[in-house]
């Protein structure tokens, strides 16, 4: 009986110290919340201004932070400047579509000379197969392409080519899973998704997923993965499970299709380039429109001639601004004259070095903390021991990543509340240091918050 009590009562402890814990996490977020909101009077007043248009004030949900969004009045460089005159690194990188940065003089020239030449034309353009040809040179799977107006239409696209060009219906992905606003698989998916019939699998397991395939076998019409995933938290592929799913898609007959909406910045052509791993298709979107909206499916010649018009038979594929002047010749200019293969790299190695930094700043300091990703693309966790799946990182703290945004805007870099940080290519090592003491700074704060939470 004596036992039984004692291990009672160490359990009202425990579940005291954790409610006290909770309290005083609880309460720091409030805190921060305050500062935030008498820091930024003229965002919020824009913000009530816009509820009476938009639902929420909102047109763009992942822009939407409690109590409300910073509103951006210009930006340069890599930096932004709030309405209320706050100056910025700007770390979210407009989710890494922001790659050239704000205001780059090559894409505003281009831009310019578009609108010289006119816009609307209701016609093809040469602009359109320079970028065309640059994509098919840069990504080693991609033979020919098509031009779309975001990475979910790309997405949506391909998808249904997949399942139209084998016959099937049954679609395989991961969970945690961001392929656009209509393929949405963390958190249970989303009522929003396109209503195809998806079996979803855990990201970087090689024996779930294997078995999955072979268990649809002839049904499976395309596996579609992210090389590292992006939204799911900077979650990275193994080289061995993309090549486990290029095996076993090939031997069933299904196409394997490589989200690289993201990240296609990694390196010359890609992680697919990178991991000597080529789909059948592959997605691209964000940064290669230069600032303006894009997207682009393509891969293998023989499927993508199923929408090649003059064939009697071709399947439509309509879209006003699939190849506005401005996407086409900004994407252009900037592919071919800015983000050369030699700058990817450069940007590339930089992004491996910055991640290692801020890893070395976090273990000196908690062990609790780290930063996964690839390349210029990462995402602060706060969790102990690997990280290989977003199941991995389902429990951490959402309100220790709130404090994270908040003590990062008060030291000067605008990041995502998810805790993303997406390198561009104006930003200096200088900048890089920024980062890295906005970071210690919030690890030296928060340290006992952190370690008792985690």
């Amino acid at each position: 009986m004596h036992a039984v009590e004692t291990l009672a009562g160490q359990m009202a402890q425990s579940a005291s110290l954790h409610d006290i814990r909770n309290s005083i996490l609880v309460n720091a977020v409030e805190q921060a919340v305050q500062t935030y909101t008498a820091n930024n009077r003229a965002s919020r007043e824009l913000f009530e201004r816009a509820q009476n248009s938009m639902p929420g004030g909102n047109t763009r949900s992942a822009l939407h932070f409690d109590p409300f969004p910073l509103y951006v009045s210009d930006s340069a460089g890599a930096y932004i400047r709030d309405v209320d005159g706050h100056r910025y690194l700007d770390v979210l990188g407009e989710f890494t579509a922001g790659l050239y940065g704000h205001r780059d003089d090559r894409i505003a020239r281009a831009v310019v000379k578009a609108t010289e030449r006119g816009a609307s034309n209701g016609a093809p353009g040469a602009a359109e197969i320079e970028l065309a040809e640059l994509v098919c040179e840069r990504f080693p799977a991609i033979e020919t392409v098509r031009f779309c107006n975001s990475g979910t239409e790309a997405n949506l696209y391909a998808l249904t080519l997949a399942r139209i060009a084998t016959g099937r219906q049954k679609l395989l992905c991961f969970s945690g899973a961001y392929h656009g606003g209509v393929f949405v698989f963390g958190g249970g998916g989303s009522v929003m998704n396109v209503p195809f019939d998806w079996t979803v699998c855990r990201y970087n397991d090689e024996r779930g997923a294997g078995e999955t395939i072979d268990r649809l076998g002839l049904d499976l019409a395309a596996v579609i993965i992210e090389p590292m995933m992006s939204n799911g938290g900077c979650i990275a592929a193994r080289p061995d499970f993309l090549r486990m799913l290029r095996e076993r898609c090939t031997a069933v007959g299904a196409l394997l299709i490589f989200d690289e909406v993201v990240t296609s910045r990694m390196g010359p052509g890609g992680l697919q380039e990178i991991h000597g791993v080529l789909p059948d298709l592959t997605t691209l979107g964000k940064y290669l429109g230069a600032g303006f909206s894009f997207g682009a499916f393509g891969g293998r010649a023989r499927i993508m001639d199923l929408m090649n018009p003059t064939r009697s038979d071709a399947l439509p594929h309509a879209g006003t601004f699939n190849n506005n002047v401005y996407s086409m010749s900004a994407g252009a200019v900037g592919l071919k004259g800015v983000f050369t293969k030699q700058q990817s790299q450069t940007l590339f190695d930089e992004g491996e070095n910055l991640r290692d930094r801020l890893n070395k700043t976090a273990n000196a300091i908690s062990p609790a903390v780290q930063f996964t990703g690839c390349g210029s693309v990462m995402n602060i966790h706060f969790v102990r021991g690997e990280i290989s799946c977003p199941e991995d990182v389902a429990h951490e703290s959402k309100d220790l990543m709130k404090l994270f945004h908040f003590d990062l805007l008060e030291a000067g870099v605008y990041a995502a509340r998810r805790g993303q940080i997406n390198l561009s290519l104006p930003m200096t090592l200088e900048d890089h240091d920024t980062i890295v003491t906005a970071v210690a700074g919030f690890l030296q704060r928060r340290k006992p918050l952190i370690d008792a939470t985690i």
